[in-house]
């Protein structure tokens, strides 16, 4: 257990470049955050630190909108270490301690475990993040965090919307923030609003020691990478639909969609009322679907 006391300043001035998608990204961020009460004053947020390019984006915009946000919070990174062989040790602490960031690594040989159970080339992710969610939920306690933080993205929640659509005939995707099965713990993303495309080029800018994954992103046919591609060509073909997918999963109308669990429609008739949601979409021509 490493627990700098001191968060030392960038060594040097941003480059213009930079500089600019920082901005951005700080006011994505910040904008996820006060939409949906992500942190708020006094917490301790864990930061899970993969090694990736989104985690280290994340923890990046957190320390800087720590020294300017208005609410006090503290933050811990914490790399579960899963024992994959060839795994950089090193590179984690070696930056955390350069960055002055309190820090965790938790070894768990949840690599062996992955491998024994699931036949070579079947997706591992799912057996993987139940193995790696219930480490990270103990090491929550044990530091007395308050929020977990994940580096989900804006294009993992899209595509995940997806995933359920093709292959679970359910309308979810990923949210801001979630409390766990047990109840104990708060799981925030404060990327909700983020970009991949933005956040890869912001790793590039800034140099992060970016730690492949063996164990996942070797399978090259998993159902994400799928609708990944799917989604890049629909974009290509459709510039900005992304966009308006994205907007829609904080745009839903229960009572024009199909699930009696969200709107009463049995109770529907031609006397009722509702304010809430007309059928002004009927006065209006549809949408081409050619």
């Amino acid at each position: 257990m490493q627990a700098p006391t001191t968060q030392k300043n960038p060594a040097h001035k941003l480059d213009e470049e930079t500089e600019k998608l920082q901005t951005r990204l700080c006011r994505l961020v910040g904008q996820a955050i006060a939409d949906y009460c992500l942190i708020e004053d006094g917490d301790k947020v864990m930061v899970c630190l993969s090694g990736g390019k989104d985690s280290y984006g994340l923890l990046d915009i957190l320390l800087v909108l720590q020294r300017r946000a208005p609410v006090r919070f503290d933050l811990v990174a914490v790399n579960l270490d899963q024992r994959q062989p060839g795994f950089p040790a090193h590179v984690l602490p070696e930056y955390l301690t350069s960055r002055g960031v309190p820090f965790h690594i938790e070894s768990r040989d949840t690599y062996s475990i992955v491998k024994r159970l699931i036949p070579e080339g079947r997706t591992t992710c799912s057996l993987c993040s139940r193995l790696r969610r219930g480490h990270l939920y103990r090491v929550a306690n044990e530091l007395g965090a308050t929020k977990i933080a994940l580096g989900h993205h804006r294009d993992d929640i899209v595509e995940t919307l997806f995933l359920n659509l093709f292959y679970t005939g359910k309308l979810k995707a990923i949210p801001p923030k979630l409390r766990s099965k047990d109840g104990r713990h708060l799981v925030i993303r404060p990327l909700a609003f983020v970009k991949e495309a933005d956040l890869a080029r912001y790793a590039e800018l800034r140099a992060f020691p970016i730690i492949p994954c063996d164990l996942c992103g070797s399978q090259d046919y998993l159902n994400r990478k799928k609708v990944k591609a799917f989604l890049r060509k629909w974009e290509q073909e459709a510039p900005g639909c992304s966009d308006s997918i994205a907007a829609a999963l904080a745009n839903v109308a229960p009572s024009l969609l199909m699930d009696p669990r969200l709107f009463d429609f049995r109770s529907l008739d031609s006397t009722t009322e509702n304010p809430l949601e007309t059928n002004s979409w009927l006065d209006h021509e549809t949408a081409s679907t050619d």
